[in-house]
Order: structure tokens, then C-alpha cells, then sequence
């Protein structure tokens, strides 16, 4: 496992990210034995949010915590001010309430690192970061920042900070990874920072080195592994409305066929190329994942230990057809 930091945050964040939405606390047992598993092969930081399973993800995340006695040990990354079906929620009002829901849930006194699940670009940043900013004051918080806010919001919220000598965003979670959002998922509202269109963001990235914390990183199941470009059609129902949107186009199945190639040529898994490509970026990338078991999260880990070089990035992410 490789680590890097996020300010505020006085703990060792790997580079790893273990997304908790399968995390239940009615599934105790098979829960707690992922996280454990992941914990052991050197994880750090967990993700989870307000939303995920109705709670019961954080509150299965808190009951592990409590169980092993490990919350020193650990990075919680949690969400909230997630829209609803009735009206946006990124407000004072919703943030508080969503994050003490959390703290509850996590039996826990604070939040590593808490991101706004959502933006509302049609109000201004100011009182956002002025409740961020009250409630690391009071230390629920040890750093916050936005999932699906633009560079440019994120920009502007920190510009707010720096002039009223608050605290700026520590941390952003937009999609990022080999494949190209090609379509929004569950819009509107996501933000992703993969394929041509959002190269000025990634230059931005890599200026700030703001920490991307990168979410659907494997294309919600498309690089598995267990797609190909050959079974796609007979594999397609296993893949989820969400993936099918956003992912399943002709531009990422062809990235898709050149990450078998690579692959097979390094003996490695379609998973582990993809991570390793988002390590060679010059981006201060940490890459959540999935994984329903310890041998799912260490297959990879094993990505560490692979290295691409200019020439393959740029083929892989169709920049070119020679590498």
C-alpha cells in the first residue's frame, strides 16, 4: 500500500480507498470481515455517505469501529446535502443535520473528511463554507470538500476561504479514471474529470494538486475484468443502469480492448491496469474501489507493483494509436 495526506487530516490516507456501500449492518459478519481483510492489506480510509442503504452503511462502518476499537487508526470519509427527489439540499440546514445523522450512525465524535455529495450552483458558496467552517471549528470535522463540484466552484469557495481567513477545501471526489463519462449517470450534477472534454479540470488538478478522491475509478464494473468487448453483449445485464449510461460506449469499450491487451502483455489484471494508470498521472489521485472480498481489494493492491509507461497511458486513453 502506498499513502498520502490530506490537510487536516493528521493520519496516513492510503492511496486506496475502500468504498463502503456494501457495508451493511445487517450483514455483520460478511461486513466486517471485508473491512477487516482491508485494513490488514494496509487501508486506511474508508468512503461512505449519508445516503448509502438508507444508513446503513455508516451505521455498519460505526458498529466495526466499535467492535475493534480502531477508530485512531482509521480515515472516514463521509457525504451529505445529497438532493432528494422533492429539492436540492446543499444548505446550512441540510448539512448539519446530515452530518450529525452521520456521527450518530459512525458512533463516532468526528469525521475525517467530509464532502458535499452535491452542489448547487445557483447559490452562492459563502454560507457553505462558513458551516464547514463552524464545524471544524467545533470538531466534528478534521477537513471537508466537495464530490461533483467543478473545479471552478471549488475554485471559488476557496477564494471565499483565503479572503475571510477560513479554512479552504481540502479535498474534491469527481469521477475519475481511464474510462469517459460519457453520459451522466444519475443526473444531473455528476462531475467527472476523464476523457477529452475535461482536460483544462485535470490540468487544474495537477497545478493544486488538490487530492482527488475518484469515485466509479473501474467504470462501476465495465473494467472488472470480467467484461469483454467480445462477451459484452451476454454480460451486459450484469451491469447496472448507472454503468450502462455513463460507461457502456464505444469510446470505453475500445479502452477497454487496449486494457486486455496491455494486460495479458504484464500479466495483470484489467483492474490493476487501470489503477495503475491513474497512479502514473501527474494528478494527487486516491482511487476508491469496490470490493466484495479480501481477495478483491488485494488483487488491488497488487496494482502498486505495476508500472506504465508515457507511451502506454496515451494509447490507453486513445490519445494515440501507437505506443
Amino acid at each position: 500500500m502506498q499513502y498520502g495526506s490530506v490537510a487536516g487530516v493528521q493520519k496516513p490516507v492510503s492511496r486506496l480507498i475502500l468504498g463502503t456501500m456494501i457495508v451493511s449492518s445487517q450483514e455483520r459478519e460478511q461486513s466486517f470481515a471485508l473491512l477487516d481483510a482491508a485494513l490488514e492489506l494496509g487501508c486506511t480510509a474508508f468512503d461512505t455517505a449519508h445516503g448509502y442503504a438508507g444508513g446503513s452503511s455508516e451505521r455498519g462502518l460505526g458498529l466495526w469501529m466499535a467492535e475493534r476499537g480502531n477508530r485512531e487508526q482509521v480515515v472516514i470519509i463521509s457525504k451529505g446535502c445529497h438532493h432528494n427527489a422533492d429539492r436540492k439540499r446543499v444548505t446550512p440546514f441540510d448539512l448539519t443535520s446530515d452530518l450529525h445523522d452521520s456521527l450518530a450512525r459512525l458512533q463516532t465524535g468526528y469525521v475525517d473528511v467530509y464532502l458535499l455529495h452535491r452542489d448547487d450552483p445557483s447559490l452562492p458558496v459563502g454560507p457553505i463554507v462558513e458551516t464547514l467552517n463552524e464545524h471544524l471549528c467545533a470538531g466534528r470535522i478534521r477537513a471537508f470538500g466537495g464530490s461533483n463540484w467543478t473545479h471552478q466552484r471549488i475554485a471559488a469557495a476557496n477564494e471565499y476561504a483565503r479572503e475571510r481567513g477560513l479554512m479552504p477545501f481540502a479535498a474534491s471526489s469527481p469521477n475519475y479514471g481511464l474510462a469517459e463519462q460519457v453520459e451522466d449517470p444519475w443526473g444531473p450534477g455528476c462531475v467527472s474529470i476523464s476523457g477529452p472534454p475535461n482536460q483544462e479540470a485535470r490540468a487544474w488538478y495537477e497545478a493544486t494538486q488538490t487530492p482527488v478522491l475518484a469515485y466509479s475509478s473501474l467504470a462501476r464494473g465495465l473494467f472488472s475484468g470480467r467484461i469483454t468487448p467480445q462477451n459484452f453483449d451476454q454480460m451486459r445485464s450484469t451491469l447496472d443502469r448507472a454503468c450502462l449510461t455513463a460507461y457502456c460506449h464505444e469510446c470505453n469499450l475500445e479502452r477497454l480492448r487496449r486494457a486486455l491487451e496491455i494486460a495479458e502483455e504484464k500479466r495483470a489484471s484489467v483492474p490493476q491496469i487501470v489503477l495503475a494508470f491513474m497512479f502514473a498521472s501527474p494528478l494527487n489521485v486516491f482511487p476508491m474501489v469496490g470490493a466484495a472480498n479480501g481477495d478483491e481489494f488485494r488483487q488491488n493492491v497488487d496494482a502498486f507493483d505495476l508500472a506504465l509507461t508515457a507511451e502506454e497511458r496515451a494509447w490507453l486513453d486513445l490519445e494515440t494509436d501507437h505506443r
